[in-house]
Formats: C-alpha cells, structure tokens, sequence
C-alpha cells in the first residue's frame, strides 16, 4: 500500500488554488487523494496493532478535516493543504500518541505528550527529579536518537513551580512538552517502503511510551492509579 503520487499533486494544486470555487469543482480528486490516505493508514495500523494496542480503529477515524477553523487564525484560507491526524493508544492503561502529516515537502511524523494535564506534568516532574539518570539514559538511547534526534518541546525559563534551579537535572524540569518527530523526503512518503518505515520508525518511541505509562499510571510510590 503506498501514498500514490497524485495525491501529492492534489495537495500541491490545492495548495496554489487555496479556494472554494476551485475545490469544488476538483472535489473528486479530493475524495480520490483522501481515499488513498485512509486506506494506506488502515494498513498502516493494521501493522501497528501486531506491536501495540490502539483506540482508534480506522485511518478515516484518524483524519483532521482538511478545511481551516478560520474564526481564530490570521490565516483565512479555507483549506489546509495536507493530510494529517493521530492513532491513539488504548487509554487509560497505555498512554502517548502517534501523528502524521502527509503534505509535500513537510511530511512528518510525531510523537508523545505535547499538553500534559497539569496533574501528570507534576508526575512527570516528580520521575525526572528521582530517576533523572533513568531519563538521561533512555533520551539517548541509539535507536531513539537516531530515528528522532533529541527530544524536542517547550520548556519555561528557570525552574517549575516546586522545584529547585540548582537542581542537577534542571535541564530536564524545565520541559513543559516531551515530543519526538521525524521528516521525510517526498520520495520517501511516495516509495513502497514507507508504510513499512513508518511503522518502524513509531515502534521506536515504543520503550518511552512504556515508561511514560508506568509513570503515569502509578503515584509516588510505584502504587497503581487505577482502582
């Protein structure tokens, strides 16, 4: 199952004709180009179910509408010019989620917390100011680093709320987000072996999930949350 390469084109002509009139009348191509998304995701978590458990059950669960919320955004164009979404994970015992983003020369993919709840952000917190040796091991494990790089995320400017500034992992407490991606080449997206890589490239994050979830669904001391 492969991402056809029309359906690039499509994104590229809707991308330089961002309007109603012109969607409408290419409205065919659309559904063509979302059709071959959705059946390329349902194979893709059909890979991913073999290595892990998810929520969601079909890739066109899994798809963002493509029109723009145009109320709020300086942007008024009406459509954005990609296919994206998320797969996620079967809560509330497996925590993190799997993104994608299909979209010519910014195709990615992502993965982890970007908005913890304030609750398991202090959780969080709390592991990283006991275990930090734990967290300083995992981040740079070879295959995570080499398939998504560092971990990425916003972080405020000194110490959180609680915790101490002179602390040794500091640099890990100040992260308010714990998030992963990975970009690809257009010719990558359209090659055969994508799906296949995607689905690799996601097991990887699959060690940090593991742990995240042990985290979060335990208190202080290692006693489950879940009753």
């Amino acid at each position: 199952m492969t991402i056809e390469k029309s359906t690039f084109t499509f994104l590229q002509s809707l991308k330089r004709n961002n309007n109603r009139e012109w969607f409408q009348k290419n409205k065919d191509r659309y559904l063509a180009s979302q059709l071959n998304v959705i059946h390329w995701l349902d194979a893709l978590l059909a890979e991913m179910n073999k290595h892990d458990q998810l929520q969601t059950r079909t890739g066109k669960e899994a798809l963002y509408r493509i029109y723009n919320d145009v109320r709020f955004s300086a942007d008024k164009t009406p459509y954005n010019p990609r296919f994206a979404g998320y797969f996620k994970r079967l809560k509330p015992h497996l925590r993190g989620g799997y993104y994608f983003w299909i979209k010519p020369g910014e195709s990615r993919i992502g993965c982890g917390f970007t908005y913890p709840n304030s609750q398991d952000l202090l959780r969080i917190r709390q592991d990283i100011e006991m275990n930090h040796a734990d967290w300083r091991k995992m981040l740079k494990g070879k295959k995570l680093r080499s398939t998504f790089g560092p971990m990425q995320g916003e972080q405020v400017k000194t110490a959180p709320k609680g915790f101490p500034k002179e602390h040794e992992a500091i640099d890990l407490l100040r992260y308010k987000q714990f998030w992963f991606e990975k970009s690809y080449s257009d010719a990558e997206v359209l090659s055969p072996n994508f799906l296949k890589q995607v689905n690799a490239d996601f097991k990887t994050i699959r060690p940090f999930f593991d742990y995240m979830t042990d985290v979060l669904m335990t208190d202080g001391n290692g006693e489950s949350i879940i009753k």
